[in-house]
Formats: structure tokens, sequence, C-alpha cells
């Protein structure tokens, strides 16, 4: 797999702990007047400190910012260590629907708020997705092309990903699906 999705670094630890199983997104501003696009199905998640914003994220999340940030490998490297798997993709056009989220996410309100009134298009895309960790984190060359605001980037090599485990058991699973699902349904 070479496909890889970037975030915050901070939201990509929430989504390996099992905390949170959906990403929001508006689009970057590199991915012009389409805006985001949900390019893949399956893909790597890019950990990134572009635009790392830790006073957008909830109190116990951005708590975990020094020990992430001293984990993080030298510039030059990319370290993968997730990847994910979209089992439901939802345009949300109502902010007090997008509002009825927090809690399933580590963003603070005003980010959803933010992010959904950005723009021409009062919208944001929730994603939930299905997380595994690779049976050893993948080091690859960081390179000058993976920098910018775009949510798809593909990675020089393969990274196998068949041996992954989920974040989650089943039931957790199904448990914070049937939440983002019945959140969105009203």
């Amino acid at each position: 797999m070479r496909a890889a999705f970037k975030d915050w670094a901070i939201v990509v630890d929430a989504l390996g702990r099992g905390e949170q199983i959906i990403i929001l997104r508006k689009g970057g501003i590199a991915e012009g007047k389409g805006g985001f696009q949900l390019e893949h199905e399956k893909f790597l998640l890019f950990p990134t400190r572009y635009h790392q914003q830790n006073e957008k994220v909830a109190a116990e999340a951005a708590a975990r910012w020094t020990e992430i940030e001293a984990a993080f490998p030298p510039e030059d490297t990319l370290r993968i260590e997730l990847c994910a798997e979209v089992v439901e993709y939802r345009e949300v056009t109502s902010l007090d629907q997008a509002r009825k989220l927090q809690g399933q996410h580590i963003w603070k309100e005003e980010v959803i708020e933010d992010r959904f009134e950005w723009g021409r298009e009062q919208k944001i895309f929730a994603i939930a997705l299905r997380i595994a960790r690779l049976p050893q984190p993948v080091e690859l060359p960081m390179l000058e092309e993976y920098g910018g605001c775009k949510s798809w980037i593909e990675v020089t090599s393969d990274v196998a990903t068949e041996d992954a485990e989920p974040v989650l058991r089943n039931e957790e699973f199904e448990t914070k699906l049937n939440a983002f699902r019945s959140t969105l349904a009203t």
C-alpha cells in the first residue's frame, strides 16, 4: 500500500489509541475548488506536525502532545504505524449535526465550527475508519513533496498491511460505529 492520509499527529495518536474512529475533513488548500475527496478506501495514516495546534483539541489529548512530539522521528524520516479502512463516509451539511459528533473525536467545538464555515460550502466530511496497527513501524524518507496542506500523498515504497491488527476489539468498534451512525441519522 502506498496511499497515505495526512492528519495531525495528535489525531493519529487518538485513532491509534482507539479513542476515536472518525476523521473530520474539510479539505486542504492544495486540494483546490473541489475540496476534499475520498480517494482511497484503504490507506496508511501519515502523522504530521503541519498545522499542529494543541489548543484546538480536548485537554486530555493536548496533554499527550509532549509525549507524542518526543517520540517523533527525525525531520528527514516519516514513521508509519497505522493503516485504515473506510467503513462509512458522510457529508455533513448541518452545523448542528456536526456539533453532535462532539465526544466522538478530540477536536474542540470551535474547530468544527471554523472548518464547517470555511470556504464557499458549508459542510464537513465525517469518515468512520477501522484502524489497525502495523506489526512494526515502517520508516521512510520524508520527502519535500509530502509537505503542504493536502490530505493525500503517495509514499515511495509499498507498505505491507496484511498482518496489521485492529486497535479495537470488534465489540468496541461496533459500539463506536453505532454511535457515529445514530448521531448522523437524526
